[in-house]
């Protein structure tokens, strides 16, 4: 008589230094989240993590509608440059639907517009360019000399264990966020500068060699931080602080990869009337400009306290 079989081991998940699950198996998880649905020609579906915030995170909604929008260009069309508008906060209990425009196909360039709708009602809009590759004029902004290298800077995960993970303590992480600049929430952190924020990030594994994938996967990063920018200016409570997006905009400027460590600089160079600007560039390890990023928020103070600079 043959034993009995021996059930294969359970794969047990990756953790972080402070329990929350990362690595490749919740990286594959946000890679399925951008895999949208395809209802029809133009129209695609897409839900939202289990484990989310309140409302949809901002970088998830741009990032799958651009995914819609590429799903109808030819795959030889690069996205160079997106602009949106995030007009009502998603729930993230529900699906939500992408409605692609098919704007323009010419010789070199391809438009598209996408409208995200939940019960009925828009709550993103976007228009993305796409281009043929092509030769022309190169320069670029050089990355900044003086950021140490990531090895040498505290993982998210070590930041949290230590009661210092801001608003994404607690959350699944499919980056590799290494904060170089003290955010204001944190406990180390100094007061107003006028620096800019920066932090390394990577995909927390590995991801398949689709450009837009990774065109994708760096918008949703994009929104992570920036807003964090225009705070850091200011000396304001850490709490009762009102922040959202209004509208985001991306140029890609060069071929990269999101699972390799990219350099995020963020810097608000204006705020007013409840609202911020704020402005990043994603270089690659070797010191290339490969994105551009501008952000203009909400962000409002608690009405008990005032901003004490001019």
């Amino acid at each position: 008589m043959s034993a009995d079989p021996v059930p294969a081991p359970e794969t047990v998940p990756e953790t972080a230094a402070d329990g929350e699950p990362r690595g490749q198996a919740v990286l594959d998880d946000l890679v399925a989240l951008l895999d949208l649905e395809r209802l029809e020609d133009n129209l695609f579906r897409g839900v939202s993590p289990p484990v989310s915030l309140p409302r949809v995170f901002g970088g998830q909604v741009a990032g799958q509608a651009l995914v819609a929008a590429g799903r109808t260009v030819s795959a030889d069309r690069h996205v160079h440059s997106l602009h949106a508008y995030f007009i009502r906060p998603g729930d993230p209990s529900i699906p939500i639907v992408y409605e692609t425009e098919r704007v323009r196909d010419g010789r070199s360039f391809t438009t598209r517009r996408v409208l995200a709708i939940q019960r009925g009602e828009p709550i993103f809009s976007l228009s993305a360019s796409f281009q043929l590759p092509q030769n022309g004029l190169e320069h670029s902004q050089p990355m900044p000399s003086d950021v140490p290298a990531p090895e040498a800077v505290d993982d998210l995960g070590t930041r949290a264990a230590r009661g210092d993970g801001g608003w994404m303590a607690g959350l699944p992480r499919p980056l590799d966020i290494r904060l170089i600049d003290e955010p204001s929430w944190s406990q180390d952190h100094t007061g107003p500068s006028d620096d800019p924020m920066r932090l390394w990030l990577r995909a927390d594994g590995e991801l398949p060699d689709d450009p837009l994938l990774h065109v994708c996967l760096l918008t949703y990063a994009s929104d992570l931080t920036l807003l964090g920018s225009v705070v850091a200016r200011h000396d304001v409570p850490r709490t009762g602080l009102q922040m959202a997006s209004l509208d985001h905009a991306m140029w890609f400027h060069a071929p990269f990869r999101a699972d390799e460590w990219l350099l995020y600089s963020c810097f608000s160079p204006a705020a007013s009337g409840g609202r911020g600007l704020a402005s990043g560039r994603f270089f690659t390890a070797d010191g290339r400009l490969v994105a551009t990023t501008m952000q203009e928020g909400l962000v409002r103070v608690p009405r008990d306290r005032k901003d004490p600079r001019p």
